[in-house]
């Protein structure tokens, strides 16, 4: 659907974005922790969580960082986006929800990884559920929204956490969790995969739910070849060392849906009919990884010699 670019807010290297609907249309409802599909001006599609205050009603919120290493997209967004301009965005879609039922739900975001879990605080506010957040930056004046978590209606559930090492972000995650029963509590995190990690590791016991903006770092089978067999035609293609599923299958002309090529949207999914993927996204569960019936081609590999597509 269209929408309208109604107001920017720039601040350290941060640009806050208002999408509304055209006309009288209203945006589509959604869950905290959603995201849209976003067409820039420059033909790419990327991905940016809502971080609105209330979900749908006549007006969107994302929020995107300037990275030195952009391939287009937030580069495009800071430097060629104004207000008044119109873009095309998708449904939202949500990997990364609330669990209703859980006892306490604690939410930890590294840099501009809050974006889906502001949206979840809210909505945790709204229903009266337990939460705290954990907001982890470099440093408070350069930190997405630490001004409206500091002093909004979020103040009482937010500790906003500057300038830890390495060591000591892990200790005071430690920490954090140390307070909370481990059954019927909930951990939510997104930010740099080292962060990640970190929380991932040190929360092992607890259900952690994770959003990542980059797919894991590819092992050392990424530069072995294998062959792709589409099951409808028999066709085979074959994939360098080095080279994309994806792009080997576009290049033997095969029509696939895309969008983030790196593997945190789920738009190229395919299903795998025999062999073992290579799993080097960040899209899907842990059962869907060990069950191998699919996979994302625009970063996903092969363990075994050869892969059966149904294509």
């Amino acid at each position: 659907m269209q929408v309208r670019i109604h107001a920017i807010a720039d601040s350290a290297g941060v640009r806050v974005l208002e999408l509304r609907a055209e006309g009288d249309a209203q945006l589509p409802s959604y869950e905290a922790g959603a995201h849209i599909d976003v067409t820039l001006g420059n033909g790419l599609v990327r991905q940016y969580s809502l971080c609105c205050r209330q979900p749908g009603g006549d007006a969107y919120r994302i929020a995107v960082k300037r990275e030195p290493q952009s391939r287009g997209g937030s580069a495009w967004l800071h430097d060629e986006a104004t207000v008044g301009m119109t873009l095309q965005i998708g449904q939202p879609r949500n990997a990364f929800a609330l669990v209703p039922e859980a006892d306490m739900h604690l939410l930890f975001a590294g840099g501009i990884g809050i974006t889906p879990i502001l949206s979840m605080a809210y909505a945790l506010q709204r229903r009266r559920q337990p939460f705290q957040l954990y907001y982890f930056v470099r440093d408070v004046a350069g930190a997405a929204f630490a001004a409206e978590l500091q002093s909004g209606p979020l103040a009482g559930r937010v500790q906003v956490l500057a300038g830890l090492t390495p060591e000591q972000t892990a200790a005071r995650i430690r920490t954090d969790l140390s307070t909370h029963p481990v059954a019927g509590t909930h951990v939510y995190v997104c930010g740099p995969a080292p962060f990640m990690q970190t929380v991932a590791t040190e929360a092992g016991q607890f259900a952690v739910h994770q959003e990542s903006f980059g797919a894991p770092p590819a092992n050392a089978d990424a530069e072995t070849a294998f062959t792709l067999t589409l099951h409808r035609s028999g066709r085979q293609v074959q994939v360098a060392a080095g080279r994309t599923a994806l792009a080997c299958l576009q290049e033997a002309g095969v029509e696939l849906d895309c969008s983030c090529e790196v593997g945190v949207c789920g738009t190229c999914r395919t299903t795998v009919l025999e062999g073992t993927p290579l799993h080097c996204d960040a899209v899907l569960s842990d059962g869907e990884r060990q069950a191998n019936n699919c996979f994302m081609p625009c970063v996903s590999r092969a363990l075994t010699p050869v892969l059966v597509l149904d294509l």
